[in-house]
């Protein structure tokens, strides 16, 4: 017993030099305050639970990884925020979103989706698309096909790749992976006759386009011919198409419209600035092949206003755009030798004489169709868009010519003014000189 009192005694004056809270010994069977001769520990004592600290205000932790491999050191695990006293404070990620992050990291080597949950296949694309792993050259677009299979249009239900020629060359094969679209914008795109795409639209993953626009690819018959061969051969492809746009395809006859004449379910077809002569006789025959009337006024169905890409993969799109720009982007040096050459060298000047001759390819007009059954609303709209803008047009042209006659008359006393002008005996020396 005296042993253990000078044992007690002895951790009670190691206590009071180190200077920490309350502590405790059992002592047969018993608690007994080992410190109780300090003040301090008494205030301690009575003071509520809630002011107890299990760390002193000054006390920090460092949150300990492996350092010497980059590899294996995993912040993202934490969440880190900081306290109203400004110290930092290290929160654990749910086990879900752990999970989550590291299947999108590593989503090329899954290998289906079918069956999956939309909710949480949603999280995991946005989680794949925020670490860019489908602009990966090899591993995304194996990625993007398993979303795109497992899912159809809720990954990409509208496409709009308008004057994006160099996306649709550099990311083909990611654009074929694209299934159950419902549109899909090519214009300006400088396809041509023998390119890939055009036999694929004609495929069982876009069967379910309803919109689609070619306009200014430089079609010609025999790319019309190749692409509805199986339409009009085998009675497949493009079974649900309603809109379509060739226009501004010049090379594109009387004979190119007639392989239309496979899409039963058009509802507007606009072969406008193409290569068609007799306008009347393709108008007849449109007329009894597909039962589409001709539009007086311009339809809002080839305005190219609704088109726009919609889905999950919408953002993947945009960085695919802004990839490539900024690859093709010309360097700084360049700039810097144009402008370095335009100040040391000779610029040429471009002459009328000497200004290239445009060809116009505008051969044959407007020319845009629509079904009178399902179109109803298609011209009084459009008549009542025009008359409207007629009459702003006519109001144009009032306040155009009031102000091309004042201007006219500004001009006239400008001459005049110069025409008074003279000189003086000092400039006539001058000129004399030369």
């Amino acid at each position: 017993m005296s042993v253990l009192r000078s044992m007690s005694s002895g951790f009670h004056s190691e206590v009071n030099s180190l200077e920490i809270g309350p502590v405790y010994v059992r002592e047969n069977g018993k608690l007994h305050l080992a410190n109780e001769t300090s003040d301090r520990d008494r205030n301690v004592k009575h003071k509520p639970k809630g002011t107890l600290r299990l760390f002193t205000k000054g006390f920090s932790v460092e949150l300990c990884m492996k350092k010497d491999d980059p590899a294996t050191q995993r912040s993202d695990h934490f969440i880190f925020t900081y306290t109203k006293e400004g110290s930092l404070r290290y929160t654990a990620k749910s086990l879900f979103n752990m999970v989550l992050g590291f299947i999108s990291d590593n989503v090329h080597h899954v290998d289906s989706l079918l069956d999956f949950p939309e909710q949480i296949a949603e999280k995991l694309f946005s989680a794949a698309e925020a670490r860019q792993k489908f602009a990966e050259p090899i591993t995304g677009s194996r990625a993007l096909h398993k979303f795109t299979e497992a899912y159809g249009k809720l990954v990409l239900s509208s496409l709009c790749l308008r004057n994006r020629h160099l996306v649709v060359s550099e990311k083909l094969e990611d654009i074929k992976s694209f299934q159950q679209l419902t549109s899909l914008d090519l214009s300006f795109c400088k396809l041509g006759d023998g390119h890939e795409l055009l036999e694929h639209l004609t495929t069982e993953p876009l069967s379910s386009l309803i919109q689609l626009y070619l306009r200014d690819n430089g079609l010609s018959d025999a790319g019309i011919r190749k692409m509805t061969a199986p339409v009009r051969v085998m009675k497949r492809g493009l079974p649900n198409l309603q809109v379509f746009d060739l226009s501004c395809n010049p090379n594109i006859t009387e004979r190119g419209v007639a392989f239309l004449f496979g899409f039963r379910k058009l509802n507007c077809l606009d072969v406008s600035e193409t290569g068609v002569q007799d306008k009347k006789a393709v108008r007849q025959k449109i007329m009894d092949n597909l039962g589409l009337v001709y539009a007086e006024d311009p339809l809002k169905e080839f305005d190219h206003l609704s088109c726009k890409t919609q889905g999950w993969a919408e953002q993947v799109v945009r960085q695919w755009d802004q990839a490539i720009s900024e690859a093709v982007k010309p360097k700084d040096s360049l700039k810097y030798r144009t402008a370095a050459r335009n100040f040391y060298g000779k610029v040429k000047r471009f002459y009328p004489e000497e200004t290239p001759a445009f060809v116009d390819a505008i051969t044959c007009g407007r020319l845009q169709f629509y079904s009178k059954v399902t179109g109803l609303t298609h011209t009084p709209l459009l008549v009542k868009e025009s008359a409207d803008f007629k009459d702003a047009e006519t109001e144009n042209t009032k306040k155009r010519t009031h102000d091309s006659q004042s201007k006219e008359e500004d001009n006239s006393s400008n001459t005049v003014k110069r025409k008074c002008t003279h000189f003086s005996l000092e400039d006539w020396d001058l000129i004399k000189t030369y």
